[in-house]
């Protein structure tokens, strides 16, 4: 039965996002005063803004909320939910005026965990997060739990919906390969991957606070220090100083001066 929901979740937002792709015009969408209250309340990097960048936050979200379905998939959807996934997606693109996600039409949230056949309950679930390919191309799954966690003052230096954000940027210039070409400056990439490869021997080794999970291929080595740059940057910038400059010009932030 939940495998049938699921498939059939697929097919209409598949289908409305389509639809939305081929000419459907802008919503309009406005935050509300409790919007705003709920992003003030639950997301950090906002909070932390000043009242002209939290206008120019608000703005990206509208736009994410006019580009991006988000559906609920064996939960009811939120607003809270809604904004989390919306802010998951501003956040790395908030140093840049103009740039939207053109790689993502819907974006699902499941309850909690899920395993490699799209399967919310039962055992074996261990995914948080996924970006679609091949037949779900434009879509992304996110766990719900995961995602409030990532927001939550107990987040360490992960954040899920950072994370699978950060894989369509990397995504955007045709290779997902831990490389944002996209937003890196040609003359920024040499440094970055000798950087990249000399951090990852250190987490091998045991020398380094990242999670381990970044060594598992460059993608990730890109996602989960994303991860850590937003969500602690003041730590990040103090252990990792080299990596902390690449990912700021990367993403055209100092998201530790905030």
């Amino acid at each position: 039965m939940v495998t049938f929901i699921i498939l059939i979740a697929f097919v209409l937002v598949i289908a409305i996002g389509s639809k939305r792709k081929n000419g459907a015009k802008s919503t309009g969408n406005l935050l509300t005063a409790e919007q705003k209250q709920l992003l003030q309340a639950h997301v950090n990097f906002y909070a932390k803004l000043n009242d002209v960048d939290k206008l120019r936050f608000e703005d990206k979200i509208e736009h994410f909320f006019d580009d991006v379905r988000i559906e609920g998939v064996g939960l009811e959807l939120t607003q809270l939910d809604r904004l989390l996934v919306a802010s998951s997606a501003v956040i790395p693109i908030f140093g840049f005026e103009d740039w939207s996600f053109r790689n993502v039409t819907n974006v699902l949230l499941y309850p909690d965990t899920f395993d490699k056949d799209f399967q919310f309950e039962g055992e074996d679930r261990n995914i948080m997060g996924m970006v679609g390919s091949g037949y779900m191309n434009g879509q992304m799954i996110l766990s719900r739990r995961a995602l409030e966690k990532g927001f939550s003052k107990n987040s360490g230096k992960e954040n899920t919906g950072i994370h699978e954000f950060v894989h369509l940027i990397d995504k955007a210039d045709g290779a997902t390969d831990g490389v944002p070409e996209a937003f890196l400056v040609n003359e920024y990439v040499e440094p970055w991957l000798k950087m990249m490869h000399k951090e990852i021997a250190r987490i091998e080794d045991g020398h380094s606070d990242i999670n381990p999970y970044a060594v598992t291929n460059e993608a990730e080595f890109l996602a989960v220090t994303s991860e850590y740059f937003f969500t602690k940057p003041d730590e990040f910038k103090t252990k990792h100083p080299e990596l902390y400059d690449l990912l700021s010009k990367a993403f055209g932030q100092q998201p530790s001066q905030k």
